[in-house]
């Protein structure tokens, strides 16, 4: 069941409301329930204190973004203390204070911030430290101390970020929502293709993402004729022309009340005229393995075993060779995080997760197609963030 574009958009108003209804103490609670279960986890791996710089986990904890820039801005936390900022003294206005949750430490330029980090981690056998961070900071830590044992988080399997909570999942629902109303005016012919460059079309589908919520784009693939066969083209000046496919995947972040954004992520085929036998089998094989994928995932199903659920109907179809890629990936604060759907995972499908399913069929020089949803688990069954129409929609202009 697909829905209207004026359906996506009262959908949308309804979850923003829900947004707006939150306050501070709703978000504080929330931050401060996730550092008990990250401090629970640094017991339970035994790791004595965790350095947490660029990437994810510094807003997932406390809702501040450190800057990407080359002064380090970096989250001490230990089991059993209050958790230290260590923030250049310059960006400290940004951070919104939280005292009962962390305490913020500014460091003035003429001073070395890593001596604070150090001075934070004393004493700590085992560090675990950011995957995103510099390694250009690690090793100024790592000279500072001999007493530390050093570890990246993926390593120490810190994957708390992966079960999501209320918060999190009402902006998911809100961001796919966005993202729905974007690909309604897509699947609805208000975006013209015809005659169009692909990267005239992507940056309106960048225009809709902003205008229906989202604070940035992250990026918008607009794909058409043999180029659909590349699953991350980049846009280019190619014109759209008739008997074309156009693969269109696009997302963005999407935040509220001034806290961390969620990423969206959805991709509609569409084709502009009359599609050709050959390309409608195609897309019937893709449209049901998506379908079979989303209908069959339930929670303590193998991660293998879900990307198969989808593998396998394109496989008996005589298109095993032409999927390229797994069926998806986990996301959250961040465009690809844990899970991924792929044929060699480990793991088991979990209550909360939030990931795309996302099968294709590309046949190199000729044509391609990729349908793809953000859904999470609930209940034990999968439930959709998004609801644009699925089916080949064929636009005569």
């Amino acid at each position: 069941m697909s829905e209207t574009s004026q359906d996506a958009q009262s959908r949308l108003k309804t979850l923003n409301a829900a947004l707006d209804a939150l306050s501070e103490s709703d978000y504080e609670g929330a931050y401060f329930r996730r550092t008990e279960r990250f401090q629970s986890v640094l017991r339970e791996r035994s790791v004595d204190a965790a350095i947490l710089t660029l990437g994810a986990e510094v807003p997932w904890l406390i809702g501040y973004e450190p800057m990407p820039l080359e002064r380090i801005t970096a989250l001490v936390i230990r089991p059993d203390e209050i958790p230290m900022l260590i923030v250049p003294q310059l960006e400290a206005a940004r951070v919104v204070p939280r005292s009962d949750l962390f305490k913020v430490v500014p460091w003035a330029e003429d001073k070395d911030p890593f001596d604070m980090i150090v001075s934070g981690i004393r004493g700590a056998k085992r560090v675990g430290v950011s995957d995103r961070g510099w390694s250009s900071w690690l090793l100024a830590t790592a000279r500072k101390t001999t007493d530390s044992e050093f570890y990246s988080l993926s390593e120490l399997e810190f994957d708390v970020r992966r079960e999501k909570d209320e918060i999190e999942l009402l902006t998911l629902a809100a961001a796919g929502a966005a993202a729905d109303a974007v690909a309604e005016q897509l699947l609805g012919g208000q975006v013209k293709l015809l005659g169009r460059t692909e990267r005239e079309v992507s940056e309106e589908l960048g225009r809709l993402l902003l205008d229906f919520g989202h604070s940035h784009v992250n990026f918008a693939i607009v794909a058409s004729g043999s180029n659909s066969a590349s699953p991350h083209h980049e846009p280019s000046s190619k014109v759209i022309e008739r008997n074309d496919p156009v693969v269109c995947d696009f997302g963005g972040t999407f935040a509220a009340n001034g806290e961390p954004g969620y990423c969206s992520d959805i991709t509609r085929t569409v084709f502009v005229g009359e599609a050709n036998r050959e390309f409608l089998r195609l897309y019937e094989v893709l449209e049901l393995a998506q379908s079979t994928a989303r209908e069959s995932i339930v929670s303590g199903m193998k991660l293998s075993a879900a990307d198969a659920a989808a593998r396998d109907v394109i496989d008996a179809a005589g298109y095993k060779e032409y999927f390229i890629h797994r069926l998806g990936h986990g996301i959250g604060l961040e465009e690809h995080e844990e899970p991924y759907l792929v044929s060699n995972a480990a793991g088991v499908v979990r209550e909360r997760d939030c990931f795309s399913v996302e099968p294709g069929i590309y046949i190199s020089g000729t044509f391609g197609a990729r349908i793809e949803d953000i859904v999470t688990v609930k209940n034990g069954k999968v439930e959709s963030f998004n609801k644009a129409a699925r089916n080949l929609v064929q636009l005569q202009a």
